[in-house]
């Protein structure tokens, strides 16, 4: 038997996310993986500014960088090319530290998230090994696992479980958790492409959603030579026959050829949209696709998971290192199930848009349409009712990363911890009167997220997202006592809003 704080079911991007976090903390590891080595086709190509925050946190940003590319726009038109949704977004460097959205390429991704975890001693992989027990009791969970090339079994226990593994989750069934479906389900051709050297095939430098009721579609630039689409499929149509290869150039003869590009991967998706009710039951909890599953339209479905990891991962390790009671975990379903709907519906909204097959439809939106295109912009939501202030209208949102005077990200001097954001004249007061990494900023970004906050400090979670601010150097007394309750080193418990 060996024991462990934390079992991480799934060794995907969240499930690597999520145990980077934890042992960057502390706790002992373990990750529990059925498959030897990544899988190494693309699958999701899209991360935003939050998530890259987070993998700066890990230590992995700056060698991610040179293989992502910034996207900039996507453009929704119609079969004639009229637009109907702008998205724009910003190519310099916004709040979060970084830019707003990436294209990547997700084998790079994890085998960067495992290289920093192999670096860490209190972590333990078992590759090829399938979970075949789970029985969660009042002290920790016991699990089976199965070497799967040995047969070989051995009994783990771990003080908590997440299961991280994906969409078909077999910790999802254990725990016998049903999934709200938001009604929205749809056959889709992915196909990732490799520009051949030389090619220079006339394609968008953006993404482009083709409204066209004939076949919707999407087409991706990912980084350097890659490209995606994302080709419907009617009811009639045969997955088997939609992947041939014949087939899958028929349909991308408006974009390019043979001669310009290879197949890298064809593969027939059903687009999902679901949310598990309840995302935890006693010490095993649910994290990205295990719990939630959204269409693409929005490029969220991982950002969604490297939320639920980063939301998480703090919370466990205050409970396992006995800062919080275990009540503190129940703010994780509450916080994040609301926010992640929230994206669930806005991509479901704009896939009813891309997805109309009806000609007659498909010519009402046009005409409606064209005439008042929709600037569109990402959702930011609150999170749903947890462990931050609820009086406090600035709480409950996701914190900006300021720029220190010398250039660096005020993270960089945090980790992934609670911090204390704050003018230098109420840092300085603040100074030795609360545990979290008091951070002072005088830069120009610092001075004008706290201005447009009009707070003299701001509390920030290890998830980076506000828990309490303060408005002013006369307030920063009763701030003092908000932070010590809601970090756990005062007396009481973290507030639930």
């Amino acid at each position: 038997m060996t024991s462990y704080d934390v079992a991480v079911i799934g060794y995907g991007p969240v499930g690597a996310t999520l145990a980077n976090l934890l042992a960057l903390r502390g706790l002992r590891v373990v990750v529990v993986e059925q498959e030897t080595e990544i899988y190494p086709l693309p699958r999701a190509i899209q991360f935003d500014g939050e998530a890259m925050r987070l993998f700066q946190t890990i230590g992995i940003a700056a060698e991610l960088e040179p293989d992502l590319r910034v996207a900039a726009r996507m453009h929704f038109i119609d079969a004639e090319g009229h637009t109907l949704i702008d998205w724009w977004r910003p190519t310099d460097i916004k709040p979060q530290g970084w830019n707003t959205s990436y294209r990547f390429h997700q084998p790079t991704l994890e085998a960067a998230l495992r290289r920093r975890l192999a670096g860490l001693p209190n972590a333990t992989v078992l590759l090829g090994h399938e979970l075949t027990g789970l029985a969660d009791g009042a002290e920790g969970v016991a699990l089976g696992v199965t070497d799967r090339a040995t047969g070989e079994q051995a009994e783990l226990s771990a003080s908590y479980v997440v299961g991280a593994d994906g969409a078909r989750s077999l910790v999802r069934r254990i725990m016998g958790t049903t999934l709200d479906d938001l009604e929205s389900h749809e056959r889709w051709l992915v196909v990732d492409c490799l520009l051949k050297d030389g090619a220079t095939p006339d394609l968008d430098e953006e993404s482009v959603q083709y409204c066209d009721p004939r076949r919707p579609a999407t087409y991706v630039p990912g980084p350097h030579n890659r490209r995606r689409w994302e080709l419907m499929l009617h009811e009639h149509e045969d997955a088997a026959e939609m992947v041939r290869p014949e087939r899958v150039w028929e349909m991308l003869e408006p974009w390019l050829t043979p001669a310009e590009a290879t197949i890298e991967r064809p593969a027939v998706y059903t687009f999902h949209s679901v949310v598990a009710r309840g995302w935890a039951k006693g010490r095993v909890f649910l994290a990205g696709d295990a719990c939630h599953q959204t269409p693409p339209f929005m490029g969220q479905g991982m950002c969604a998971g490297v939320r639920d990891a980063a939301n998480l991962a703090w919370k466990l390790v205050e409970v396992v290192q006995g800062r919080a009671d275990a009540d503190l975990l129940d703010t994780y379903e509450s916080e994040r199930s609301p926010h992640v709907r929230t994206f669930i519906e806005t991509a479901v909204r704009l896939g009813s848009v891309i997805s109309t097959t009806d000609v007659d439809v498909a010519r009402e939106r046009d005409l409606r349409m064209r005439a008042n295109p929709e600037g569109f912009t990402t959702p930011a939501p609150r999170l749903g009712a947890g462990a931050w202030d609820a009086d406090d209208e600035r709480a409950g949102h996701i914190g900006e990363q300021p720029f220190m005077a010398d250039g660096t990200h005020a993270d960089d001097l945090v980790g992934y911890d609670w911090a204390v954001i704050a003018t230098p004249d109420a840092a300085a007061r603040l100074a030795g009167t609360v545990a979290p990494r008091v951070v002072a900023v005088d830069s120009e970004s610092g001075r004008d997220w706290l201005g447009r906050l009009a707070a003299e400090a701001v509390l920030v979670r290890p998830d980076r997202y506000v828990a309490a601010a303060a408005d002013s150097v006369e307030a920063l007394d009763d701030f003092a006592v908000a932070v010590r309750r809601l970090t756990n080193t005062g007396e009481g418990s973290p507030t639930a809003g």
